[in-house]
């Protein structure tokens, strides 16, 4: 009869503690019997309870899901209690054996933990966790503007006032006054029609051609009403970035060498509407990394450089060890399937985070540049993958430059500009060309396809020397 072998693993954390986190309830387990798992509350005497509990067992690490927002008081009690925290993703937690209750989840995580097999989430530190708060609720603001912009372009087209047709934007200059003037009551077209900005592109005569409508009362009232909620949220916008301006001054000021800090000037980074109002961001970004010039890298402008402030912070680089680790992280890496010595699938993760989202709006934007470091390879995988492709690459390559320059605080340096092969040939035409224009001999030009021609080029250089002398 065959003898049963048991395997053992090393116990990694032996004052662990595994918590199945809930909406109502949280079930803590100390050990893998059930005496060990306690249930308990989520209001605050609750939590504190649960921090004493866990002290009490001489826990000093403590594994749980990130379930929702269900976990952030529980992890912040946790950490004022000096108890450390690994927040794990549930992917690695749900493999559990047989029927699915609270309790065995609990132990279930205890026991991972305990052997060391469950690793953290990346949290930002807590400068970077406030900030990403108000840079988060302004995009909420911001998403609502927009909704409210397209119901104004809704009711202005059963008005029958084509305002669309004759501006680019509706919610710009032109399109706002005339809006606000339609609002107070005034639907003379011509009279609208002065409001027109100098850069817009269309005549007077046309855009007034454009606002003659049916005047209806009840779409008047709904578009008054959208005009106004579109008013209230680029207040609360406005207001948000006085708060960030705020922390981001707050926070250079707090080192003064960062604050002596100067960069160039970039007028060439066109700025969006919709980009952080803060005076000279261009120069608060450089001082708040401490002498790293994003802003230097094409294609990055207000909107990413804002998103890394946020997302990550100076410090959350320093949790990577190396740029392809920062890649994996941001989903951009490829990931590689590979069975029986073969890859099945190398495809990149699934989900999107903010900063990779912003990143790859960079890398979009790269892709219409032209005669740069960055736009070249971007055409180079569009040439043979397609642009989605090298949009992602091109994120990539952005996310392992960024991980660089801040981590060890290096400038921006583009490697040897890309040039095609029908783009060499075009410039050795040109020097052709040149070179018989000129009547230049290319021995003269120092340039010798072999040796032999280098050492007859060098005699008679000499030969011409000694009948000088």
């Amino acid at each position: 009869m065959a003898r049963k072998k048991k395997i053992e693993m090393e116990i990694i954390n032996y004052d662990a503690a595994g918590i199945d986190v809930g909406s109502r309830s949280h079930f803590v387990a100390v050990g893998q019997s059930l005496e060990d798992v306690k249930e308990f509350g989520v209001y605050a005497e609750d939590l504190v309870d649960l921090c004493e509990w866990l002290l009490s067992y001489g826990i000093t690490s403590v594994a749980m899901e990130s379930t929702g927002d269900y976990w952030q008081n529980l992890f912040v009690e946790l950490q004022k209690h000096e108890i450390e925290v690994i927040l794990c993703n549930g992917k690695f937690t749900k493999n559990a054996k047989g029927k699915k209750t609270d309790v065995k989840d609990s132990r279930w995580i205890q026991k991972l933990h305990s052997l060391g097999l469950l690793t953290s989430s990346f949290l930002p530190d807590e400068t970077t966790e406030i900030l990403r708060t108000y840079c988060r609720q302004r995009t909420n603001w911001l998403e609502l503007a927009a909704s409210a912009s397209r119901k104004m372009q809704k009711y202005l087209k059963f008005l029958n006032f084509r305002l669309d047709v004759v501006v680019n934007d509706v919610c710009g200059l032109t399109g706002l006054k005339i809006i606000e003037d339609i609002c107070i009551g005034n639907l003379d077209p011509y009279s609208l029609a002065e409001h027109r900005h100098y850069n817009c592109r269309k005549p007077k005569e046309e855009i007034a051609k454009a606002l003659h409508g049916n005047n209806r009362k009840d779409y008047l009232f709904g578009l008054k009403q959208e005009f106004d909620s579109y008013k209230y949220f680029q207040r609360k916008i406005k207001a948000c970035d006085r708060e960030i301006e705020k922390l981001i001054k707050k926070e250079i000021r707090n080192n003064p060498d960062k604050h002596k800090l100067k960069t160039t000037d970039k007028p060439y980074k066109r700025k969006n509407k919709n980009a952080i109002d803060i005076k000279d961001f261009n120069q608060i970004a450089f001082q708040y990394f401490g002498g790293v010039d994003l802003m230097a890298i094409e294609g990055v402008g207000h909107a990413t450089v804002m998103a890394i402030m946020s997302e990550i912070g100076i410090d959350g680089f320093k949790k990577f060890k190396s740029a392809k680790e920062f890649s994996s992280w941001l989903r951009l890496a490829p990931n590689n399937k590979i069975s029986g010595g073969k890859i099945l699938s190398n495809r990149i993760p699934k989900g999107s985070n903010r900063l990779k989202i912003a990143l790859r709006h960079s890398a979009n934007a790269i892709g219409n540049l032209k005669d740069t470091h960055l736009s070249d390879f971007f055409k180079r995988i569009a040439f043979r993958k397609g642009r989605q492709s090298a949009v992602s690459a091109t994120a990539r390559k952005l996310g392992v430059i960024i991980w660089t320059m801040i981590t060890k605080k290096l400038p921006y340096k583009p490697q040897k500009e890309y040039l095609f092969l029908d783009q060499k040939r075009k410039q050795i035409a040109q020097l052709r060309r040149k070179i018989a224009k000129f009547d230049i001999n290319p021995d003269e030009l120092g340039i010798f396809s072999r040796p032999e021609y280098e050492a007859k080029y060098q005699s008679k250089l000499n030969i011409v020397n000694q009948g000088v002398t």
